[in-house]
Order: structure tokens, then C-alpha cells, then sequence
């Protein structure tokens, strides 16, 4: 069966990172059905346990956005989209970090109103089974058992992300990372007021809240400046992607060209590249020179979705041409 981004065929082993991919979304989305109920039952008065539990619904965002963008990018170009709908992955990746954001700011200032009112947050007890238990027990219990399976699932999507090239994936990833590290600020919180430190309930839910709107902040920016064409990066943002350097060294290699840059965009989890050339004196090519040139950059990476060549007699700005030149030398 042939699997495809768009009008991308996927080599064989991203289909496989795919569809796990796919499989560690709905088991994800599984483990939080059964945790946020788990969490609600035990929250009682706690602000770090309310805090958790709203990351913990934030935390299906990611997932879903995923899964539906991965349905929405293997739609085939149309007159209407004629770069087909690799940009839904962006515009996922941006509603996620503003949620992330919005409840983020809302539960920084609310944990920090309770800790300027002095809030003491009662934790009571309940019967089980004839037993009196103390809620915190519970609590903790419960944040407790929230800790294996996201550090697992962070890591496993890690990996995943950095092989499709997929920053909601990513994003989800870090979210889960940011799960447990909650679950343990949570339950050190819950501690700390059974032994009388009422502050920390309160320090907790700000560490969390902290936490949420960081974590927002960070998807937005990055949503915003893909969505803005802005020059390709790896999938966590921190370096230029290796790709644009690769088309750039191939194509100088080719007998025919002179100079040589390209720019690349990221529309989601592919590129769309155009790279300028100017040919040498006397040697511009034919058509089938430029067609081999174009499917021979296009072997070099699958992400490499669309690719235009353009024959000019001298390098735009922008890729390294006389007037980007002479800016990168006042620069250095």
C-alpha cells in the first residue's frame, strides 16, 4: 500500500514511523480518558491538583491536532490548494500553543492570587470501605501513577518527530515531558500541606501554571513563524535544516552551474524549495538537464516536496546574492 504526505510517497521506513506514530497518539489519547477522571475524582481544594488536571485535558490537544492534520495533509493538491494541505499541520501546531497560552496566563495569575491572599487549601478525609483515609494520600497516589507511561511516551514521540519532521508531534512530545515533571511538582505540593507548609500547594500550581504558558509560548512562536515562511529548521527549531545545504552543495556540483542558493520553506512536514542558479558562460541547459537536476535534488531527502529551478544571472538578496554579500561581510 502506498502511503503518502500529500503528494508525497513516504519511504518505507517513515511509513512504518507513521503509522506508530498514529498508534502512540490514540494510546495516548486512551491513557488520558482514564486519567483525567481519576484526577477530578481527588482534587478537592488543591490548586496544584486543579492546575494538573486542567494540564492534563490541555494534553489531548496535540494528539487530536495530529491525528486530524495527518488526514487533512494526504488530500491531493486542488486548483483552490495548489500546494496541497501540508499548512494544516501549522495551523494545528498554532491553535495548540494558544490554548496553551490562554489557560497557561489564566492559572499563573490565579495560583498567584491564592498565594498573595494567603490561601490555606483544607485537604479532608473520606471513607473507604469503613476506613478513613486522608485525601492526600489519594492525591498523591493518583499523581503518582501518571508519571511512567508520559515519560515513555514523550521519548518514544521524540524520536518519532525528529524522523517525519513533524513539530506537532514535537510539541505533544514535550507536553508530555512537562506531564509528569507536574505530577511530581503536584505531589510535592500535597506533602508539603499535610506536613503545614500551606504555601506549597500554591508554589506547585504556579511552577505548573508556569509551566502550561511557557509551553505555549514556545508552540506559538514557532507555529507563527513557519506559518510566516520563515528559513527551514529541524523539528525542535534550534538549527536551520540540514536539507537546504544539501540541495545547495548538489546543485554547485553539477558541471553546468556557476553560483548557486536556494530558500526553503516548511509546509508542515515537507518543503517547498526554490533554488536560483546561474549558469556558466555558454552552458545553460536544456530541458532535460534541468529535469534531471530538479529529481536528482528531490532524491536527495523526501521532505523535499516541491523544487524550482531558476536560471538568473545573478543570486537574489536573500540567497546570498552581491547585496546579501556585502551584509553578511559588515555583519562578521
Amino acid at each position: 500500500m502506498t502511503v503518502r504526505f500529500g503528494r508525497n510517497e513516504l519511504p518505507e521506513q517513515q511509513v512504518r514511523n507513521l503509522k506508530r506514530a498514529i498508534r502512540y497518539e490514540w494510546y495516548t489519547i486512551a491513557f488520558l480518558a482514564v486519567a483525567i477522571p481519576m484526577v477530578y475524582l481527588v482534587i478537592g481544594n488543591s490548586q496544584a491538583m486543579k492546575a494538573a488536571w486542567i494540564e492534563d485535558l490541555l494534553s489531548l490537544a496535540p494528539p487530536i491536532a495530529f491525528l486530524v492534520a495527518v488526514r487533512i495533509v494526504n488530500r491531493p493538491p486542488t486548483d483552490k490548494y495548489p500546494y496541497g494541505f501540508h499548512r494544516s499541520i501549522g495551523v494545528a501546531h498554532l491553535v495548540a500553543g494558544v490554548a496553551l497560552f490562554t489557560m497557561g496566563a489564566f492559572l499563573l495569575v490565579d495560583s498567584a492570587i491564592g498565594l498573595i491572599t494567603v490561601e490555606h487549601p483544607p485537604i479532608g478525609s473520606i471513607q473507604i470501605f469503613g476506613t478513613t483515609i486522608w485525601l492526600g494520600w489519594l492525591m498523591m497516589a493518583v499523581m503518582a501513577l501518571t508519571i511512567p507511561l508520559p515519560i515513555y511516551f514523550g521519548r518514544v514521540k521524540m524520536s518519532l518527530a525528529k524522523e517525519l519532521h513533524d513539530k506537532v508531534l514535537y510539541a505533544d512530545a514535550d507536553m508530555n515531558k512537562a506531564d509528569w515533571m507536574t505530577a511530581v511538582a503536584t505531589i510535592v505540593g500535597v506533602a508539603g500541606i499535610g506536613i503545614g507548609w500551606w504555601w506549597t500547594d500554591a508554589a506547585a500550581a504556579l511552577f505548573v501554571a508556569a509551566s502550561i504558558l511557557w509551553d505555549g509560548v514556545r508552540n506559538m512562536r514557532s507555529a507563527i513563524t513557519d506559518l510566516m515562511d520563515t528559513r527551514a529548521t529541524t523539528f525542535d527549531d534550534d538549527h536551520p535544516h540540514p536539507v537546504t545545504a544539501k540541495i545547495d552543495a548538489y546543485l554547485r556540483g553539477l558541471p553546468w552551474t556557476e553560483e548557486v542558493g536556494s530558500r526553503v520553506r516548511d509546509e508542515g512536514h515537507v518543503f517547498h524549495v526554490e533554488s536560483f542558479i546561474v549558469p556558466r558562460k555558454g552552458r545553460t541547459p536544456p530541458l532535460r538537464t534541468l529535469t534531471e537536476a530538479r529529481d536528482g535534488c528531490i532524491d536527495l531527502d523526501w521532505k523535499v516536496q516541491d523544487i524550482v529551478l531558476v536560471l538568473v544571472d545573478e543570486l537574489p538578496e536573500e540567497v546570498g546574492g552581491p547585496a546579501g554579500d556585502r551584509q553578511s561581510e559588515r555583519n562578521r
